[in-house]
Order: structure tokens, then C-alpha cells, then sequence
């Protein structure tokens, strides 16, 4: 979420209040940055009912502890103001490290990890996808509600109505509308989604993989809602003031960095933004964690290799494979330079298009 507001630039005053606003965690296994090198953010978007206008999704002792409900992990590479985001579904079982074993046992889902804090997330990420981390951003409901109220709300295009009794998304008609902080935190956590077409609710059925596409509809319309407040100093005051409430970031994301990245991605276009999914496949060879997921190699390393290449490290605990079984992950080498005398230019794959279903960003006429 922090990274959002690298986009705006400029107003250097607000984002020096705000970075000093900003709660701090500390974070015991993240890797220092070389400067201007390429470098990965863990963003969390935790459940935790801990904090402000958090009765509204259930209190604390009603639910308790905290939960990654989002891991994505952004690449950005400021040399070509490329940002990339891998998503790694919730429900993707890992290898527990330290302390996690005896309180979750040698396999459980990514998500749980987070219950020991974000310094334990980055532990059993680096242990098992040999992906070093060097800075964290967490956000809870509230802070991310906050954020999109202080930029007015984000614009998404419904081709159908949708609802989500579970993340409270309520859209009665179609067409491209503005939502405000509670609107789109129901798209963002919408994983029992459903759409009314012909005369009939249809469900979605994609759970996780599902509420990813829709968290990327709403990055991208939370980016161009920024951009255009971007000479409005009012409205970039009141974003970057209420950047506090619910959002942590790692005490080493210094605000020289942040405000040099301000500068690198001014004009950066949600349209831009690179967001993959990691490849997995079915698994029932953890019976007592219900339904779940696990890496579908070689795939999954590949697109790992593509997206981290050389900084990755070896894995110390790998994730278990379909058959429930750890093992370390095939060897990929990373792809540095284009071929000698190409015949012709390759083509650049067409991303896939979200399904009809899914908002889309808008522009409101």
C-alpha cells in the first residue's frame, strides 16, 4: 500500500509527515538495499480485529490473533521503473520454521505463519521460496478502508451486480461506480463471490485465486485514484495523513528511500503494474488442513527465477510437493541476455483477460 503513494511525487512535505506517522515494525531477517538495485517489498494485508473501526468485521475476542488474508511480494526495480507483484494464495501449505512447528505442526498454510508476526512471515518465505525480503509494508482493514476514503474512492466497472455475504461487497447495479473504503474492501476480500446474470445469482467458485484478480483491479484503480489528486495538495495531505492508521511498515524503509522512489516512479501507470500468481496444484495429502494448495514445480521456481533471478538464495526448508513430501526445488538459470542474431522480434504474450465477471478500472464519464 505504501508503495501507492510513490506514484504521487512532489509533495515530499506530506510524505515526510506521513512516513514519521507511520507505526514501524522491526524486522530481524530483512536484507539491506544496494543502492538504486532492485529490491523486494512483503506486503501483508492482515485480518486482525485489533484497532480502530474494527467491530465492524467482528471484534477481537470474537476473532482472534491475526491472519495474512493477502502475501504479495513487489519487485521493484527502479533502474526501468518496473514494478512487479507475485501473489502466493493463502492457502499454499509451506514448511514451518522455529517456533511454528510445535504451535502448527511441520506443514501448514502460508497464512498461518503471520500469527507470530511479520518477521516470522519473512523467515518461513525466505526458508522455503529462497527469496530474500528486504522491506515490509502491513495493512490492516482499517488502514486500507482509510486510504481509499482519503483519496475519494476508487472507480470499478461491474458488468453484472455482485455480492459477497462474507466481505460484505454489496453491488446492486451495473456500470463503472465510485466506491468508497468499505466498498472496495469487500471486492479486495471477496472470496465467495457471486454475479447476477440472467436472471439468476452465478457464483464465481475461484476463491482465492479469484480475490488476487480482484485485489489487482483494485491496486491499479487505487494508483490512478492518487494520480489524480496529484496537484490537489488538500486531498494528497489528507491521503498521506491517514496513511497511520492501520498500516506498518518496517523500521529500515528509510525516508530518503521512500522519497528518491517518489521521484523514480512519479509518473508510474497502474496499466504497468506486473501481477502474477504462484503456479500450484491441488493437494490431499494434508487431510487435517482441509483444503489446500501446494508450489506446482517446475513452474512455480521458474517463475520465481523470472521474477527475482540471481538474488535468489537455496532454500533451507522447501515446501512439500503434491505427494506431501519436501524437496528442494529444480534448478532454473536465470535468463540474461537475448539470443545473438534473433530472426525477429518475439512476440509479447497478450496478458489474460479478467473474466467478465470482474471489475475492471474505470474512468467515470
Amino acid at each position: 500500500m505504501i508503495l501507492v503513494l510513490l506514484v504521487v511525487g512532489g509533495s515530499y512535505l506530506f510524505l515526510q509527515r506521513s512516513i514519521d506517522s507511520i507505526n514501524k515494525l522491526h524486522i530481524n531477517d530483512e536484507v539491506a538495499v544496494q543502492s538504486g538495485a532492485p529490491f523486494t517489498v512483503l506486503v501483508i494485508g492482515s485480518d486482525s480485529r485489533v484497532g480502530e473501526n474494527a467491530a465492524e468485521f467482528g471484534s477481537a475476542a470474537e476473532v482472534a490473533g491475526q491472519r495474512s488474508d493477502v502475501v504479495q511480494l513487489w519487485r521493484v526495480t527502479p533502474s526501468t521503473k518496473q514494478v512487479q507483484v507475485l501473489s502466493i494464495p493463502r492457502d499454499t501449505v509451506v514448511s514451518m520454521i522455529g517456533n511454528d512447528v510445535s504451535e502448527y505442526g511441520t506443514y501448514n498454510r502460508i497464512n498461518t505463519s503471520f500469527g507470530s508476526g511479520a518477521s516470522q512471515l519473512v523467515k518461513t518465505i525466505t526458508a522455503n521460496f529462497g527469496i530474500p525480503i528486504n522491506h515490509v509494508v502491513e495493512i490492516d482493514f482499517s488502514g486500507f478502508q482509510d486510504a481509499v476514503n482519503a483519496v475519494g474512492g476508487v472507480y470499478l466497472d461491474f458488468n453484472y451486480p455482485a455480492k459477497d455475504t462474507y466481505s460484505g461487497l454489496d453491488i446492486t447495479s451495473p456500470g463503472c461506480q465510485l466506491l468508497d473504503g468499505a466498498q472496495a474492501l469487500g471486492v479486495a476480500r471477496s472470496r465467495h463471490y457471486y454475479y447476477y446474470e440472467d436472471g439468476e445469482w452465478q457464483y464465481d467458485g475461484t476463491s482465492d485465486f479469484g480475490r488476487i484478480q480482484r485485489q489487482d483491479a483494485f491496486l491499479r484503480a487505487l494508483i490512478a485514484a492518487v494520480k489524480s489528486k496529484e496537484t490537489n495538495p488538500i486531498a494528497l495531505a489528507r491521503f498521506a495523513g491517514s496513511l497511520h492508521e492501520g498500516l506498518e511498515i518496517d523500521d529500515g524503509f528509510s525516508a530518503g528511500e521512500l522519497i528518491g522512489l517518489a521521484e523514480t516512479y512519479h509518473s508510474f501507470d497502474g496499466n504497468d503494474l506486473v501481477s502474477q500468481t504462484l503456479p500450484t496444484e491441488d493437494s490431499s495429502a494434508f487431510s487435517d488442513l482441509g483444503d489446500v494448495l501446494v508450489a506446482d514445480q517446475p513452474a512455480a521456481q521458474q517463475m520465481l527465477v523470472s521474477i527475482f533471478g540471481s538474488s535468489l538464495i537455496a532454500p533451507t526448508n522447501p515446501p512439500p510437493d503434491v505427494d506431501g513430501s519436501a524437496e528442494a526445488p529444480p534448478t532454473i538459470t536465470p535468463t540474461t541476455a537475448a539470443p545473438a542474431a534473433p530472426a525477429a522480434p518475439a512476440a509479447t504474450p497478450a496478458p489474460t483477460p479478467p473474466p467478465s465477471f470482474d471489475p475492471t478500472p474505470c474512468t467515470p464519464s
